[in-house]
């Protein structure tokens, strides 16, 4: 029977949280084939990224130290080889600017069919994935022809994978060609020191603020909750907040323990963003405002009336 491969992902040092979404979207597949699941990291602290890995589920881990950082011919060449030395079956990947450098490349030297973006996933006699198009104005599905595909999974989807497991850690020999290509240093793209991605508890503002001197009031009610500010493109496109604070599909996509909406609608752009949140707590003067379609908790009032007394029962 043919094993499932995951690709971890990592990045200055790091392992990025939809390393740990992938290996419980591969496990999902593996259950439903009734196969092992194996995981690949690549590059860096190869010896620490595996223990942080070996999570509940995972049968395998492969360590393929070359170099510090993503290296797209690298990644290629070790994944098609580990492919075919375990006989996987599917190959799962972050859709991630990283993962979509080299899935389809990845895809083309093994001869199968590649899915991008999955948001979901079903497993009968064959493989049915569910993506998002539009701005997740459409939802699709994809049936997948055969028994071997590249598979690449939105960070947010699925949730991280945790507990301790007991896989087995061993170095893989692989034959890496010579790269041209090196990284010779990282830009932050927008700027700013907050990472709102990181973030346990957002406080996001849209449109309803109205003017940008009222964003000092949602800073307060962050301050309070001991929470991080974010906000919606609106605020981003005036100017009022720099781009490193956005969320949504042009933005970042946030996964917090408790995403807290302020004057924000709903826009599916948006809710793109943030719908993983774990805890939705939106405010509204709009009753029928999309956001309340996907909030756990709604206040229907002024948020000049209710922010303040959040921020005295917090403060």
């Amino acid at each position: 029977m043919m094993s499932v491969l995951v690709a971890a992902e990592h990045r200055r040092g790091a392992l990025r949280d939809v390393s740990y979404e992938a290996i419980t979207a591969g496990r999902e597949l593996a259950d439903a084939r009734g196969v092992d699941l194996h995981v690949a990291v690549i590059g860096g602290d190869v010896d620490g990224f595996a223990e942080d890995l070996n999570r509940d589920g995972v049968d395998a881990i492969h360590t393929v130290a070359d170099g510090e950082e993503f290296d797209h011919n690298a990644y290629q060449a070790a994944l098609s080889q580990l492919t075919d030395r375990i006989e996987a079956g599917a190959v799962v990947l972050p859709n991630s600017v990283n993962g979509l450098d080299y899935a389809p490349a990845l895809a083309e030297a093994l001869g199968v069919p590649i899915v991008t973006d999955a948001v979901g996933m079903a497993y009968d006699d064959g493989l049915t994935v569910t993506r998002e198009m539009y701005g997740s104005k459409v939802e699709t599905t994809v049936d997948v022809a055969g028994d071997r595909f590249v598979l690449t999974v939105r960070g947010g989807e699925w949730p991280p994978a945790e507990g301790v497991g007991d896989a087995a850690i061993e170095a893989a020999e692989v034959d890496i060609p010579e790269s041209g290509a090196r990284v010779t240093g990282f830009e932050e793209v927008g700027g700013g020191d907050v990472d709102i991605a990181d973030a346990d508890v957002l406080v996001s503002v849209g449109r309803g603020i109205e003017e940008e001197e009222n964003i000092e009031l949602i800073e307060d009610l962050a301050e309070a909750l001991g929470a991080t500010l974010s906000a919606s493109r609106p605020i981003v496109d005036n100017g009022w907040l720099p781009k490193n604070r956005q969320v949504g599909q042009s933005g970042k996509v946030v996964t917090p323990d408790v995403y807290i909406a302020v004057g924000i609608s709903g826009a599916v752009q948006h809710v793109a963003g943030m719908k993983g949140s774990d805890t939705i707590v939106a405010i509204n003067t709009d009753p029928n405002a999309p956001i309340f379609d996907i909030a756990d908790y709604g206040i229907v009032g002024d948020l000049f009336d209710v922010v303040p007394e959040l921020i005295d029962e917090f403060a």
